[in-house]
């Protein structure tokens, strides 16, 4: 029923201990989805059997749900749809498979207290798979800053966050290979009808990020010290905790893949396109800036210093890059996509 996901601590458990878990966790009952689907709870995956109904035992606080279906033969997958969950001890949560839409729905409020009542009375206990708590430590690294008002703030309208509908940065970026496969499937039709008919939605309400200054005639240091994150001085403590938080995310995100059931070592994870370990690419330059600027400042706040060294090994390792090179120049003035240049008074 599920795939790098078993019942962990679930499993181990005695019937009593377990039988007060499901009372006390969140449930998340899914109706009539197609077998062979791909759903995701927080780092959980399941690929869906004949008898899944949904997930038992699932820890209070905020929750990423996502899924992609499949076609007929199982070979191709529809962009992945997601979207946020902030459950309380003991809820039903109730979404239901909608053919022609190819998503989950809510029900009608009287079908789901039907629905939330049969789950109380354990009628579906046998076709709901157990979260893993061995993973929650995980999720929980990753979702550390994940309060409800975080998640109103930047979740699209409707709710549903998906790649087809994020269009704004399409035609705005350099593509990898990967990136160049996926705009070929968003513009395919058979992944572009649903977009439509949702066509008053749109993408995530991200915080938007100042341009960067370029100057001509400016040394690398001044220009360091203008692009410069102005709080960086005062606010040691946000900047330690988007270093913790990037750092998990990229650990966890690019972790080295094991078959489920055996453990053997899969070698890089799969989210690896072979892109992100040229130098050429943004979080490498990005990444080399912002480490000089930290670790060659004459004083740092000791959190910050550790955490970076971490975040700093932990690209080196991951990637091979040299992140001490300095050998390579950050801005290259040939570079189609380097910073804008803006004429700043008496320049």
């Amino acid at each position: 029923m599920s795939t790098g996901c078993g019942g962990g601590t679930a499993a181990r458990m005695d019937p009593d201990a377990a039988t007060e878990l499901v009372r006390k966790g969140a449930t998340l009952l899914l109706l009539d989805v197609p077998q062979r689907t791909l759903l995701g709870l927080d780092t959980q995956v399941f690929s869906i059997g004949p008898k899944f109904m949904g997930i038992k035992m699932v820890p209070p606080g905020p929750h990423f749900v996502y899924y992609c279906s499949p076609n007929r033969h199982a070979n191709e997958f529809a962009p992945t749809v997601g979207f946020f969950l902030t459950t309380q001890p003991s809820e039903v949560i109730v979404r239901k498979w909608h053919a022609q839409e190819e998503r989950l729905i809510k029900l009608s409020e009287e079908e789901e207290i039907r629905y939330t009542e049969a789950v109380r009375r354990f009628e579906f206990d046998s076709q709901l798979g157990p979260y893993n708590l061995d993973s929650f430590g995980d999720w929980k690294q990753l979702s550390t800053y994940l309060s409800q008002s975080v998640i109103e703030r930047l979740e699209p309208i409707g709710g549903e966050i998906t790649i087809a509908w994020e269009s704004s940065w399409m035609d705005k970026a350099p593509q990898t290979d990967m990136e160049r496969r996926l705009m070929d499937q968003l513009k395919d039709e058979k992944f572009t009808k649903n977009a439509a008919v949702q066509s008053e939605r749109r993408g995530c309400y991200y915080t938007t990020i100042p341009a960067s200054i370029k100057l001509s005639n400016t040394s690398g240091n001044e220009l360091t010290a203008l692009n410069l994150d102005k709080p960086l001085h005062t606010r040691t403590i946000m900047f330690v905790k988007f270093i913790r938080a990037i750092y998990y995310q990229l650990k966890h995100g690019f972790q080295r893949t094991h078959d489920s059931s055996s453990g053997e070592d899969m070698g890089n994870s799969l989210f690896l396109d072979e892109a992100w370990f040229s130098r050429d690419i943004f979080l490498y330059r990005l990444s080399k800036d912002f480490f000089a600027v930290i670790l060659e400042a004459p004083v740092v706040d000791g959190d910050l210093l550790s955490w970076t060294r971490k975040l700093k090994s932990l690209l080196e390792t991951t990637f091979g890059w040299d992140l001490d090179d300095n050998t390579v120049n950050l801005i290259d003035e040939d570079d189609e996509f380097a910073p804008v240049v803006v004429e700043l008074d008496g320049s």
